[in-house]
């Protein structure tokens, strides 16, 4: 927890403490998008209404519209004065700069969901005057909760959880391909990927970056990069990765930015340099 003594300290520290006191009803909004997002399969109507936006295999379906819709509506009911910046909606990059601001992805791996590949996850984050104070990540298919409130660690249904530390020719290496932007970046990520694999113990490809940033929480992971995320792919786990002892940075090790796209590394300390001696040459 903070211990900050100023005005603006004061009211950070207030703010951390209503995040906590209503933890558990963002917990509860989440678990009823998982709930939505597992009868969708049960009625074997996943395939309703999908439609495919701006960028390569870049799909939305009903399903994360409704759930988006559940979390506002829920979340909005907790924290009125809580403004949204969310992957199914018209955003504005200023609303994450002032005040409590709650960043969405309703289905983090929507493609992993429309073939019912069960990987997929609810992800919520909370900024407050743009700094990330609580994330929370929640995988209906393995019914696994992560959070974090900034400064109370980071935890797993509940239980306490870390990095490893593993140096990176013993490391597992997740990665992302973004998909959405193949066309531009396909060449960069495959060939990072090849040099990761080479230097490393394997490498994996899960579909959904969230679940993928708490799995390095946990330590099931020790490397996780892709060259392009928006923040609602990364923000809550932003909080989650940081309140385990990893770290979130750019390919050039620079911090992470929660208004606009750009690539996410996140590693733990004991091969965060060797890492960054690969991913400097992709930036």
């Amino acid at each position: 927890m903070y211990y900050i003594h100023d005005k603006v300290g004061e009211r950070v520290l207030y703010m951390l403490n209503l995040i906590k006191k209503n933890e558990e009803l963002i917990f509860d909004a989440m678990r009823k998008g998982g709930e939505i997002m597992k009868q969708a399969h049960l009625d074997n109507d996943v395939q309703d209404g999908i439609v495919e936006k701006q960028g390569s295999a870049n799909f939305v379906t009903a399903y994360d519209v409704k759930v988006q819709n559940t979390l506002v509506a829920d979340l909005s009911e907790i924290f009125p004065q809580a403004k949204f910046f969310a992957e199914e909606k018209e955003n504005s990059s200023e609303d994450t700069k002032t005040g409590l601001c709650f960043v969405i992805d309703p289905i983090d791996g929507t493609t992993n969901f429309i073939h019912d590949y069960h990987a997929s996850s609810v992800s919520v984050g909370l900024l407050y005057n743009g700094k990330p104070v609580f994330g929370a990540v929640y995988d209906p298919y393995r019914d696994e909760l992560f959070s974090a409130i900034c400064g109370e660690g980071a935890f797993c249904n509940g239980k306490r959880i870390s990095v490893s530390n593993c140096d990176l020719a013993h490391a597992l290496v997740g990665f992302g391909t973004s998909p959405y932007y193949k066309d531009e970046l396909a060449d960069s990520a495959f060939d990072m990927a090849k040099e990761l694999f080479v230097a490393s113990s394997d490498i994996r490809r899960g579909g959904s970056a969230a679940i993928d940033f708490c799995m390095l929480a946990c330590g099931r992971l020790d490397v996780f990069f892709e060259n392009k995320l928006s923040p609602w792919d990364f923000m809550a786990s932003y909080v989650i990765i940081t309140e385990a002892g990893g770290e979130m940075i750019d390919y050039n090790g620079d911090p992470v930015v929660f208004d606009r796209p750009e690539s996410v590394l996140c590693v733990n300390k004991v091969l965060k340099e060797d890492v960054l001696a690969i991913t400097r040459k992709y930036a």
